[in-house]
């Protein structure tokens, strides 16, 4: 297993930097790019060892001047290399928003060959306006692209593993393997997740569907029937996200084209930190576990995905049909439950049929009657 060295003057990390700098300045004849990169490298290479610090206090103590100071963190911002965060996590969203600022000077720093991948898709993307350069330019890229990422990334070869415990750290890295997905996701989730992250995960589910990206997820079914989180699992399953329930979840788990894998240092204790491993014949292990899990489970609204007592009911369905007896309006239900006016229509409709109720008000009545309330 080959470990992750970015200390080293001539490592992976120093190279990665050199690289990024190269194509940036490969068209401006910059005559103080050897001398500006003799500053770039030690300069990332602390950052990066640090993981989220502060720019000044680093550059102070490497000596740098204010003009230094100044130019490199530029550079480093450029190239995609530092993200200037805030002490919560901020997005790439967030820094490419020109009225978002920074917390003081504080940046975390982005795997090199992150920052390669996306140097190069901006690259292309220039180039598609440009035709005229699109050969040469193109060329340029790819010839970079095979002599500088490394080999156990592109590969699969060797493995990395890093452990993370800032929880910024943490975040950025989760934006960073998501940003470059090509293929596939594949997660499991043993927890609910909260309200405020579902915008965020309809949105990437949104964008990686419509590039054609597979999005599979699990969750324990013991969460599954939470009306903030079923409401979620229909919206995802809507967009195309395969969704599955099982009784048993072991652990936080994300999987990005069998390449990246995210978990937790203790399953037991998310608080802990987390994984990160790069490398194919690492994550896929880390696949086949997922696999076993997925074929264990049961597809979400297969009608399998509920705990139902002796009657059939779901706790939600019980729910919705007291609320009905007292002849609660199905806006108020579905505010009631936390869920979308669509969900408890669907929902009054199924348990219509199958109390052969000819309203929702007689629904409710026949549930008390038949006991199903009690």
């Amino acid at each position: 297993m080959a470990a992750t060295d970015d200390t080293t003057g001539g490592g992976t990390t120093g190279g990665a930097v050199s690289a990024a700098h190269h194509a940036h300045h490969a068209h401006q004849g910059d005559p103080d790019s050897a001398r500006q990169q003799q500053r770039l490298v030690p300069v990332y290479q602390e950052l990066r060892r640090r993981g989220v610090s502060s720019f000044a206090e680093v550059t102070t103590e490497l000596g740098l001047t204010d003009e230094e100071y100044e130019r490199c963190r530029a550079e480093l911002i450029a190239l995609g290399l530092i993200v200037p965060t805030t002490r919560t996590h901020a997005t790439i969203a967030d820094v490419r928003n020109t009225a978002w600022r920074p917390d003081a000077d504080t940046v975390a720093a982005v795997d090199p060959e992150i920052a390669l991948l996306r140097l190069l898709d901006r690259e292309r993307d220039r180039l598609r306006e440009h035709l005229a350069e699109a050969d040469q330019a193109y060329a340029t890229l790819e010839a970079l692209a095979g002599t500088f990422l490394r080999a156990s990334v592109l590969a699969g070869s060797e493995v990395e593993v890093e452990a993370l415990t800032d929880y910024r750290r943490i975040q950025q890295a989760l934006d960073d393997i998501i940003d470059v997905m090509q293929e596939s996701s594949a997660s499991m989730y043993p927890g609910g997740p909260s309200r405020e992250v579902h915008d965020v995960t309809l949105d990437r589910d949104r964008r990686r569907l419509e590039q054609g990206i597979r999005v599979r997820a699990i969750y324990a079914h013991e969460h599954a029937t939470r009306p903030d989180v079923a409401e979620l699992l229909d919206a995802r399953a809507e967009l195309g996200a395969e969704i599955r329930v099982a009784a048993v979840v072991p652990l936080n788990m994300i999987i990005i084209d069998q390449q990246y894998a995210m978990l937790p240092i203790r399953p037991e204790d998310a608080r802990k930190g987390a994984i990160l491993a790069r490398g194919r014949a690492l994550v896929r292990s880390y696949l086949g576990l997922f696999e076993h899990c997925w074929h264990t489970a049961v597809p979400y609204g297969s009608g399998a995905t509920a705990e139902r007592g002796g009657d059939g009911l779901s706790e939600q369905q019980r729910a919705a049909l007291r609320m009905l007896a007292t002849g609660m309006k199905d806006e108020k239900i579905a505010r009631s439950l936390g869920v979308s006016l669509r969900t408890v229509s669907r929902m009054l409709s199924e348990l219509m049929q199958e109390l052969g109720a000819a309203s929702r008000f007689e629904a409710g009545v026949r549930a008390v009657r038949m006991g199903w309330l009690d």
